[in-house]
């Protein structure tokens, strides 16, 4: 009894803790604009199936997709056994499924001890390859200091479960001999059946019992700490890649959305639009993004969707040749600005705001800073938008859009850019042309 009264205490707990965290990551992510999106609901389903379930673009780099689906599918599938331990704990029972499934219980349990298996082998090797290795695409300077340690933490924290699994189902398979009525027959196991008793086959009853508790409660305390871990680690794209998959946009890759205020202003000048009698506000507009206000919704759904594994990185083709230029980093910079208003707003800093006699939220916020301050002008510069980012991301994520977004505010609100880009947009401007040329880029239609 007192065990599952403190059961129900630390879950109660937990899942509150963790449902608060993530409220909070919907308020950031709602930081955004928001952005009407067309879609084509079979295809989104489409993406959510193959790319988040079924994690088709891992694929494109075999080896270490194949270990990371054996980590993938053991902890998509150990939820059912992890539903069995909420069960067991909330009404104070064991084995709530054994004998209601029989046999089908130990195809299923011993199913996810294989899986458990090979998710400890393809951990171990996720380890080496990161603290031994050093995979290149591991090592650029965004992933010093806490990305490192992140990626580290969840890899032992994933031992940590498999320990909890193992230790429980090796000490049950013993108990289920000594103590059938308090133990339900689980069948033969296919690894604990033999791990159990090379493990703790000289062990007493009661010694039995507190490994199985230990390793029961091992498992669903390291669950609860990967759930309240979740919001602050880049491993949310557990649960986040489904929904991005869904939202992501399905037109081409190469296409930009028009900004209306410029299509405003080139149809009054082509006469396409009639006379508002001085009607339009003398306020000028902003273009493109400068902060994470001015970036939709979507953008930061990408940004806390990233799994910081560098595919995009590695493909882009500016930070192949040197330069300064890591979609990674861009999108982990605008998660990391997202994280700094969050934490301002919710400390109610009263440096950051706009009217001190108002509350402090996102339309009353101002800190004197922007995504300029995370993301230089130089790696903005060298972009050359080949769209490779887009194509390599694991959860359709694309680091170009803000890119593209934050260059747009640099030139048309800003006035600002690279030198080399001016003879550029005074070619385009004065003959609607790329190059500057003497004569009108449609003089060869009226020599036809």
């Amino acid at each position: 009894m007192i065990q599952q009264i403190a059961f129900i205490l630390v879950s109660v707990g937990a899942l509150g803790f963790a449902g608060w965290q993530f409220a909070k990551i919907r308020r950031n992510i709602l930081f955004g604009q928001a952005e009407k999106l067309t879609l084509n609901p079979a295809q989104s389903w489409r993406n959510v199936l193959l790319v988040a379930f079924g994690q088709q673009k891992m694929f494109k780099n075999w080896i270490p997709a194949v270990f990371h689906f054996f980590i993938y599918a053991a902890f998509v599938i150990t939820q059912i056994e992890l539903i069995e331990i909420l069960l067991d704990g909330f009404a104070g029972v064991h084995r709530f499924f054994a004998p209601l499934l029989k046999g089908f219980y130990t195809f299923i349990i011993s199913f996810i001890e294989i899986l458990s298996l090979l998710a400890f082998v393809a951990t171990v090797i996720f380890l080496i390859r990161r603290n031994v290795l050093k995979i290149k695409r591991f090592e650029k300077p965004e992933m010093r200091g806490w990305p490192q340690r992140d990626a580290n933490i969840i890899l032992l924290l994933e031992i940590v479960l498999l320990v909890g699994i193992f230790s429980m189902n090796g000490a049950d398979t013993l108990l289920q001999s000594i103590d059938p009525q308090h133990y339900p027959n689980t069948g033969k196991l296919a690894v604990s059946s033999w791990l159990g008793p090379a493990l703790f086959g000289g062990m007493s009853e009661s010694a039995l019992q507190t490994t199985e508790r230990f390793g029961w409660w091992l498992h669903i305390l390291t669950v609860f700490a990967f759930l309240n871990y979740l919001p602050v680690s880049k491993h949310l794209h557990i649960l986040l890649a489904f929904p991005n998959t869904y939202f992501a946009k399905q037109n081409s890759r190469g296409e930009m959305d028009n900004m209306p205020e410029i299509m405003h202003e080139v149809k009054s000048m082509m006469g396409l639009v009639e006379e508002t009698n001085g009607e339009d506000s003398e306020e000028l507009p902003e273009f493109g993004a400068n902060d994470v206000f001015s970036l939709s919704w979507k953008n930061l759904l990408d940004a806390y969707s990233c799994t910081e594994c560098g595919r995009c990185t590695a493909a882009c083709p500016a930070n192949l040749t040197g330069k300064k230029l890591s979609p990674r980093k861009i999108v982990m910079d605008i998660r990391d600005r997202a994280e700094e208003i969050g934490r301002n707003i919710d400390s109610g800093k009263e440096t950051c705001k706009k009217d001190p006699a108002l509350p402090l939220t996102k339309e009353n916020y101002d800190d004197g800073k922007s995504l300029f301050d995370y993301i230089s002008r130089e790696e903005l510069h060298a972009c050359t938008t080949c769209n490779a980012c887009v194509e390599a991301c694991p959860v359709l994520i694309n680091p170009m859009e803000p890119i593209l977004k934050m260059r747009r505010y640099e030139i048309l609100t800003e006035s600002a850019g690279p030198a080399e880009w001016v003879p550029l947009f005074n070619s385009i401007e004065n003959g609607g042309s790329a190059w500057a040329m003497s004569v009108d880029r449609d003089a060869w239609t009226r020599d036809a």
